[in-house]
């Protein structure tokens, strides 16, 4: 993925920190369109935090890995993985 790309969060959905679990819920017109509430771990819930609009794709990256105890290779594969999969739930859409 390219760490230039900026990603914004989907104003339809909603997310609540606790303790170190984040969870993210679409926002529907009626309760019986719920169907799914994702809950992140620490690093995941970290990522969604700097999913800002602003931040590129290699700046998050930066920041995680001075935060995490992880390589830089894992890493990629853990961000890239990470934005695919709120890419296809619609929760992030990029900055053009």
């Amino acid at each position: 993925m390219d760490n230039l790309k900026v990603f914004k969060k989907n104003s339809n959905f909603v997310s609540r920190s606790i303790e170190d679990e984040t969870m993210l819920l679409p926002i529907y017109r009626t309760s019986k369109d719920i169907n799914c509430i994702y809950t992140f771990n620490d690093a995941a819930g970290r990522i969604w935090q700097l999913i800002d609009g602003k931040r590129t794709i290699g700046s998050i990256k930066k920041k995680l890995l001075e935060e995490f105890d992880v390589t830089e290779k894992a890493m990629d594969k853990k961000l890239h993985d990470f934005l695919k999969d709120l890419n296809s739930i619609k929760a992030i859409q990029p900055v053009k």
